[in-house]
């Protein structure tokens, strides 16, 4: 068994507090067990949607036709990028 490093310390509202315990109770979990593997599934998931792309296959064609496609010639971006830019010295 993995030896535990962090010490997690924080307030929670009666009604959330007493929630939490009767789903971890329900689950036949500990308290501690409930709420840090809930906490991970929550933390992977909010990181995932930053890092991953996940697509059905229609969508996955539908991106790689994108992809594929030659580029568009864009005489504005042309123009601006032509011209000194504002964040190097004169």
């Amino acid at each position: 068994m993995a030896k535990v490093k962090e010490r997690w310390d924080f307030r929670v509202a009666s009604e959330k507090d007493e929630l939490v315990r009767q789903a971890a109770e329900a689950a036949d979990r500990s308290l501690t067990n409930f709420v840090v593997d809930a906490a991970v599934v929550e933390a992977e998931r909010v990181l995932a949607d930053r890092t991953q792309l996940v697509l059905d296959a229609d969508q996955w064609e539908s991106f790689v036709e994108l992809l594929d496609r030659p580029p568009q010639e864009k005489p504005g971006l042309e123009k601006l990028f032509s011209r000194p830019s504002v964040f190097t010295a004169s």
